[in-house]
């Protein structure tokens, strides 16, 4: 009988050492599963913020080309009036002295 019981005992124990592994390998997993969607939520998110920068930063250059193009316009256009007034008054003094 006490062989038996000791017997039975240790079935137990080594049923119950068996379950507490599996527990904690189950435990284990839905830690990493848990970390694993963190981790992916992160990356996402991360991806996420980097295409909007991508974004913007395509934006800024559009409006510096644009701003590039304005001042380049705006010199031209300076120079034709000077080139316009310049020939206006020769004019006038052309036809004022002869």
């Amino acid at each position: 009988m006490k062989i038996e019981e000791e017997s039975m005992k240790s079935q137990t124990a080594i049923r119950c050492a068996k379950a507490a592994v599996l527990l904690s390998s189950l435990s284990n997993r839905n830690m990493k599963a848990a970390i694993n969607n963190e981790e992916d939520e992160e990356k996402e998110t991360m991806e996420r913020e980097i295409e909007d920068l991508k974004v913007e930063l395509v934006r800024e250059r559009m409006k510096t080309k644009k701003i590039k193009l304005c001042g380049l316009m705006e010199v031209v256009l300076e120079v034709m009036v000077v080139f316009f007034v310049s020939s206006f008054i020769l004019m006038v003094f052309v036809f004022k002295f002869n």
